[in-house]
């Protein structure tokens, strides 16, 4: 039970930083004028770079901070879960920048696509987590599937309402469940 509690108290840190830069990603994006499919997908796949960056840097420095070994076997685990996710959401990306693919409804099939496969990463590794991760990453997959349904309802918006898009929905809801985690952490070690 103490290893839920460890990771509990390096999650909402990890969350907010990526949830503050989610957000900050989608403003940036906005005036960088990513408004091509090329530009969309290129910009983020920068921005979860970082954010990847981000989580290691934070996990590295826990792990430090606890004298514990870094790579160790649950981080192996959890790092195993979360691949193949992200492997095919960087293959999306890759196809997205090497062949062009025009315009918002291009972007917009490879939101909802993200989010997915965002969500099914984060689902797997939650078997090595807490149970709130799997929680959070079932919302992912809500939110790709929701985003697919209105894409076949109404259309595609346009490339800048899919920045907003990936800012709030993927930055916004990092933050939030950051802000959750700060609040309902408990003292000590306690699970």
């Amino acid at each position: 039970m103490e290893r839920g509690a460890i990771y509990r108290r390096a999650l909402g840190p990890l969350m907010r930083t990526i949830g503050l830069t989610g957000l900050l990603g989608a403003g940036a994006a906005v005036l960088c004028q990513a408004r091509t499919a090329r530009a969309f997908a290129g910009f983020w796949m920068t921005v979860a770079a970082i954010c990847l960056a981000e989580a290691l840097f934070l996990v590295r420095r826990q792990a430090l901070k606890e004298s514990e070994a870094f790579w160790s076997p649950p981080t192996r685990r959890v790092a195993q879960a979360l691949s193949p996710g992200f492997f095919a959401g960087l293959v999306a990306g890759l196809i997205f920048l090497l062949l062009q693919p025009g315009g918002a409804l291009a972007v917009w099939l490879l939101v909802p696509g993200w989010m997915s496969l965002y969500g099914c990463a984060l689902h797997a590794a939650g078997f090595f987590m807490p149970r709130g991760i799997r929680l959070f990453g079932w919302g992912f997959i809500l939110i790709g599937c929701v985003l697919g349904a209105l894409l076949c309802v109404g259309g595609p918006p346009s490339i800048i309402a899919a920045n907003w898009a990936m800012g709030a929905l993927f930055g916004g809801a990092h933050l939030a469940y950051g802000i959750y985690l700060n609040f309902t952490e408990q003292s000590g070690n306690a699970a």
